[in-house]
């Protein structure tokens, strides 16, 4: 595990327009900017996220999950508590299919595989996380590569359970970090990118109202 990572980089977030994937009277989806938290953090210069922006258009948006700072891609807001409650469950439950496009270090040499780490908040580390087998919580990633050269692996990520920094921690155990990834990747590796190269392309859920399930997608930028 990487020592003392590096600080993340001045907030400076992206003033790109809210983008609207799909939005009912219960459900809203949008594809969140790399770049831009998703809830407000310490600080009123870390006031600007993608709730804030939402709920000007949107006020009674409310949480049902988040993405890292530096992941783009698929976000679903609650419209009514009632649909709050609903898609926690699902996501509580995992429920949900959630499919992300990454570019990782080197090649990758099967076609398939599952990362099954454990993984826990690497407490002198702050905000990092790290693998670990007795004290970790069950971590279960799968992939499947998309295509590879030499030097990178673009690769398609189907977490299976939803830790905090799972596909980072388990990319990078595997040898393999995400590209531009600001905490897990080190060198080139990290700062020969503009961004970290994750991104939240599918989404698979149950309408809170209707219970059919419902697939949404966000073009992967990178």
């Amino acid at each position: 595990m990487i020592q003392n990572a590096p600080p993340l980089t001045e907030y400076t977030p992206p003033d790109d327009p809210l983008v609207i994937v799909h939005d009912d009277p219960h459900l809203l989806l949008v594809d969140k900017p790399a770049g831009l938290l998703s809830v407000p953090g310490r600080g009123a210069h870390l006031a600007d996220c993608l709730i804030t922006r939402v709920q000007r258009v949107f006020p009674e948006a409310l949480l049902v999950h988040r993405l890292d700072r530096d992941t783009s891609g698929i976000m679903v807001f609650a419209l009514s508590p009632l649909a709050q409650k609903s898609l926690g469950q699902q996501f509580q439950g995992r429920q949900t299919k959630k499919t992300y496009v990454a570019r990782v270090s080197g090649r990758l040499g099967e076609k398939t595989g599952v990362v099954d780490l454990p993984i826990i908040v690497d407490w002198p580390n702050r905000p990092l996380q790290k693998a670990d087998h007795d004290n970790g919580k069950p971590a279960l990633t799968e992939w499947r590569v998309v295509r590879a050269s030499d030097t990178e692996t673009r690769v398609r990520l189907f977490p299976k359970t939803g830790r905090t920094h799972q596909l980072r921690v388990h990319m990078q155990a595997i040898g393999h970090p995400i590209l531009g990834d600001p905490f897990y990747a080190e060198g080139a590796a990290r700062d020969d990118f503009p961004r970290m190269m994750l991104h939240a392309e599918a989404l698979r859920l149950k309408h809170p109202e209707t219970g059919i399930g419902m697939s949404f997608s966000a073009k992967c930028p990178f």
